[in-house]
């Protein structure tokens, strides 16, 4: 059966995105300092030398991915393409865009359902400050996994400033390494 789970790096300060965090300036200023974590030593997307394996496997286990409509437009939908796997996007507002694998869902009940229908026995890849938090409410969002950076951002866009009501969460896993605590919790039911 498919999980759910957020995937997010975060300054140890709680923000996921810079100040100025806008279209033009997809999140924020010094986004990419909360993502230097996962560039290899030529500065590209890849598992950095020497860093544990576990993270990247999971990452490669993704079956299906369930984004917001303004981090989806801030990507530009991914290209239509995120590790070749389907894209729902939530939004009230579905648009026209040229990729095929990139489907809209009004609500996020239903978006996680076909997500996880589509996943199979893999992941479904949460991303999106807001998809998150309503996921959360829902409780359809099973795991989170944090990358905590050793940065204060003193600003930008926090994750979890407002929910609806107390969550409690279970430490599953926790690796620790130069650039960043990688931290992955179960949402207590």
């Amino acid at each position: 059966m498919s999980t759910s789970v957020l995937l997010m790096s975060m300054s140890a300060d709680g923000y996921i995105a810079g100040p100025d965090d806008r279209p033009g300036n997809p999140g924020g200023d010094d986004f990419m300092r909360l993502h230097e974590w996962y560039l290899n030593d030529d500065g590209e997307v890849g598992r950095p030398e020497g860093e544990p394996g576990e993270i990247w496997d999971e990452l490669n286990a993704t079956g299906a991915v369930l984004v917001g409509r303004r981090t989806a437009e801030q990507v530009d939908y991914y290209g239509g393409d995120h590790h070749g796997v389907p894209i729902f996007v939530l939004s009230r507002e579905p648009r026209s865009v040229p990729y095929e694998k990139v489907h809209f869902v009004s609500d996020i009940e239903t978006a996680m359902a076909q997500a996880k229908a589509a996943a199979g026995d893999k992941d479904v890849l949460v991303h999106g400050a807001v998809t998150a938090r309503a996921a959360l409410e829902a409780g359809v969002l099973d795991e989170l996994q944090l990358s905590q950076v050793p940065v204060l951002f003193g600003g930008g866009l926090r994750l979890f400033d407002v929910l609806p009501r107390r969550i409690e969460l279970e430490i599953a896993r926790v690796i620790d390494t130069p650039r960043a605590t990688h931290i992955r919790y179960r949402v207590r039911r």
